[in-house]
């Protein structure tokens, strides 16, 4: 994922678990306790049409949990550990639809670099992410 790659986002928002760069770009968890009220803010402005949150790495899905729990969600017991291609379904009642949490290691230089994540494991999360975000239709990805 870079400019210049010719992905693009359709239909899908993008946030972070941290609002900033961290010292060696390893956030700690106050950091990503100071930041969780921005993203159950924008949590709350999309659950109306939201279906499925792609955790990119381990931080991202530990920083998700209380922000789905503040927001309504009924979280699994116990919760599940991260992996890549993890899948979890969430029911809020104040959402129509299920939402579905999908875990993908990060698609860091380092990940990258040494194949633990590869562009074809990416596609496959994220086709799998447009399956649970079009289940009844057949549309492209563009």
């Amino acid at each position: 994922m870079a400019i210049g790659d010719g992905q693009r986002l359709v239909d899908a928002r993008m946030v972070a678990a941290v609002r900033c760069a961290p010292p060696d770009n390893k956030p700690e968890p106050a950091e990503r306790d100071a930041c969780a009220p921005w993203l159950v803010t924008e949590l709350r402005l999309v659950a109306g049409e939201l279906r499925v949150i792609v955790c990119l790495g381990g931080f991202a899905w530990q920083a998700i949990w209380p922000v789905l729990s503040q927001c309504g969600f009924a979280l699994p017991r116990p919760r599940p550990a991260f992996g890549h291609g993890t899948e979890v379904r969430l029911k809020n009642p104040q959402v129509p639809d299920e939402v579905t949490l999908i875990g993908c290691y990060h698609p860091s230089q380092q990940n990258t670099f040494t194949g633990r994540v590869t562009p074809a494991m990416l596609d496959a999360i994220f086709t799998l992410a447009r399956a649970y975000a079009y289940p009844e239709t057949d549309r492209p990805i563009t």
